[in-house]
């Protein structure tokens, strides 16, 4: 094998590509488990948990084999550090998913029909912003292919740009899910506390999408 082909062999683009690829499927998942929330049922909520448990094994598994094959020295436009942080964030939008759907399943959290209303176009503004990170690691092999050229450094900065939006909607989608949660406090009681966290995990993970994209766009910048 020539050292070419060894250095492609070894590019982790693919597999980080991959891997965001299994996090957003990951995130999707959110959505049939809101509605499983809302029919308080029991079997579809395990269902759904089993579901996002395996797809997160899934991403552990592309992780490690990143982590493993990825050489201290490689000749690439993307340094080993900036590789590793990109990851760490994408691995994140899985794990957090995780957290979501554990805790939903451990205490049986049926979703009331007022705060499903609130809830549940945060959750699907967050996939959008997730697939928009997506989208945006993509392009990676794209951008090493022209030599970070003009063009394409513009189409994927704006790419991001359009990615800080998609987040700062769901900023806004999260202010008022909280609002007409802590309306229903006496109501809920104790419970507020536990959908509280499960609204803000819900929309960090579009907030590690925008850091994905962010992490890039400090790249193209330099």
């Amino acid at each position: 094998m020539s050292w070419i082909d060894k250095l492609v062999r070894q590019s982790p683009i693919e597999p980080m590509q991959r891997h965001m690829h299994v996090a957003v499927l990951c995130a999707r998942e959110i959505l049939p488990l809101i509605d499983a929330m809302a029919a308080a049922d029991d079997d579809a909520i395990r269902e759904r948990r089993s579901e996002i448990d395996r797809l997160e094994h899934e991403a552990d598994a592309i992780k490690h084999e990143i982590r493993s094959h990825l050489p201290r020295r490689l000749m690439m436009a993307i340094d080993r550090r900036t590789i590793l942080e990109i990851l760490d964030y994408q691995d994140s939008i899985a794990d957090t998913t995780q957290d979501i759907a554990e805790l939903v399943d451990q205490r049986k959290m049926y979703l009331p029909k007022e705060l499903k209303a609130s809830i549940l176009p945060l959750a699907q503004r967050v996939i959008v912003a997730c697939e928009q990170g997506q989208r945006v690691i993509d392009e990676l092999d794209e951008l090493i292919e022209t030599g970070f050229g003009e063009s394409e450094v513009a189409r994927v900065d704006e790419m991001i740009l359009e990615l800080g939006r998609l987040e700062s909607e769901t900023d806004r989608l999260l202010d008022k899910a909280a609002r007409t949660l802590f309306s229903m406090e006496a109501e809920l009681g104790i419970a507020t506390i536990f959908w509280h966290q499960i609204i803000t995990w819900i929309a960090h993970l579009a907030d590690l999408s925008e850091r994905v994209g962010n992490r890039l766009r400090l790249l193209i910048a330099t």
